[in-house]
């Protein structure tokens, strides 16, 4: 074989059996928590948006993040041995502080799908916070994030896996004596091995069992059972105001509603006939006053003379 064959097969050999793969953890699997958001052809920007509010509004929830370790202090003596241990001890930590970090993109398995992974936090009550803000507020975060779900569990997505892991996670919501109205909203990408009706019947199912005071309501549910299953990995969440946050979408939920967008249009037409209105008003109470205090000089000079 030529010196060039030679080298062109060790380079194909060195892209078969050297090239990176992602790691465990930096890809969903089960028994993780996050938040799931989508996008349009833009995942980079969505992520770049994604730490970005989250990061707003996970400070104002627990605080700035505390990256290193629980010993930060500086004036270590480094001719201890001791101290120089806990400092090497705490670099090798370091080292994994990627896993650690309280927000941390993986791999989603999906197109136009970003999962950021969370330590530490509860991703339904920072979800809730988000979208109740941008509510209140109509303000816009983000020009490429769509729906931002919480995942407040994630399991292997075959179906005595997930029979198993819900009718433990449903417990706080629906076993009695609690019960709600519910919804059930569930999505599949990259999987065809979990049939929409099937899944939806079977959580029905398990609903049920753990209260038969838990109704079924599509209009305006108390809380929202979400199932998003990518791949082989099934997510799952229990949210409330799902109807009210616009099926939690980013975009929709900062639009004025319809009954705000007439009342405000009305308000302001209202606005200028109320002020021809007092203009017309004053007018014509000066131009009374101006007459009968002619009148009265009239009748006085009337009277001297």
């Amino acid at each position: 074989m030529s010196e060039d064959g030679r080298k062109r097969s060790w380079r194909v050999r060195g892209r078969d059996h050297g090239a990176k793969r992602p790691r465990q953890e930096r890809a969903l699997g089960a028994g993780m928590q996050g938040v799931l958001i989508t996008c349009n052809m833009n995942a980079r920007r969505c992520t770049a948006d994604a730490y970005s509010l989250l990061g707003e509004y996970g400070e104002k929830l627990y605080g700035p993040e505390q990256v290193g370790g629980p010993d930060g202090s500086e004036d270590e003596d480094e001719d201890d041995v001791e101290a120089a241990l806990k400092k090497e001890v705490r670099e090798i930590q370091s080292s994994g502080e990627e896993r650690q970090r309280r927000f941390q993109a993986v791999d989603s398995g999906a197109n136009n799908v970003v999962f950021i992974r969370t330590h530490d936090v509860d991703p339904e009550k920072l979800v809730h916070h988000i979208l109740q803000d941008l509510h209140q507020t109509k303000k816009k975060k983000s020009r490429v994030i769509l729906r931002m779900l919480p995942v407040s569990g994630t399991c292997r997505a075959f179906p005595e896996d997930m029979e198993k892991y819900l009718s433990s996670y449903l417990e706080p919501w629906f076993k009695a004596p609690n019960h709600a109205s519910y919804h059930i909203n569930f999505k599949a990408r990259n999987s065809s091995h979990n049939k929409r009706e099937e899944v939806i019947k079977s959580l029905a199912g398990l609903v049920a069992k753990l209260n038969p005071a838990n109704k079924v309501d599509l209009t305006n549910p108390e809380l929202t059972i979400i199932v998003e299953i990518i791949k082989s990995v099934c997510c799952v969440s229990v949210v409330r105001d799902y109807m009210l946050f616009r099926k939690y979408n980013l975009q929709e939920v900062t639009k004025a509603s319809t009954n705000q967008e007439q009342g405000k249009q009305a308000a302001a037409e209202a606005e200028p006939e109320k002020n021809e209105a007092e203009s017309t008003q004053e007018v014509k109470e000066g131009g009374v006053d101006g007459q009968t205090e002619g009148g009265a000089k009239e009748t006085e000079e009337a009277g001297s003379k």
